[in-house]
């Protein structure tokens, strides 16, 4: 992906720390070898679709939910990752944990308007970024709206004073 000007890229922080740390060796020579910025690194930590209840059930983990996401953020952060896909509810114990400077993709946004599909923790736009989001990830509101560039601008007027 690098070698192919990606500017961002992700992978499964559960993939682990060895994983990650080849993943930014990979992406620094690559950058290095071309004479290219090199790509945003980021970890995925729990899908915006799980929910405290599926991830109980589904992950034989001792941590609540939140509890796991901050310990995926540190593991991407000790890989030398720029920063985590979340969803917004963890941003405040990720910045707590990580830092400022640490890097926040928060997907599971949700416009006032919009149904919240399979997603599970989600927040609106405004609320997003209110937590501090650095990036936020709106899909099936905008790409499956009658009109995506009006859905567009509508969340693009929400964000606004937020």
């Amino acid at each position: 992906m690098t070698k192919h000007g990606a500017h961002m890229i992700n992978m499964h922080a559960s993939g682990g720390l060895e994983m990650m740390k080849a993943a930014k060796a990979s992406a620094d020579k690559v950058s290095a070898e071309r004479d290219i910025l090199p790509p945003v690194l980021l970890g995925v930590t729990i899908l915006t679709s799980i929910e405290e209840t599926n991830f109980r059930l589904s992950f034989a983990s001792a941590r609540t939910l939140s509890e796991q996401v901050v310990y995926f953020a540190q593991l991407a952060q000790e890989a030398g990752l720029d920063g985590v896909v979340a969803s917004p509810l963890e941003i405040e114990p990720i910045r707590k944990a990580c830092g400022d400077k640490f890097l926040i993709v928060t997907p599971g946004i949700r416009p006032t308007w919009a149904e919240s599909d399979d997603q599970r923790r989600i927040t609106t736009p405004a609320e997003a970024i209110r937590r501090g989001a650095d990036y936020i990830v709106v899909g099936r509101p905008i790409i499956e709206a009658e009109d995506p560039l009006a859905a567009a601008e509508m969340i693009l007027e929400e964000m606004k004073g937020a």
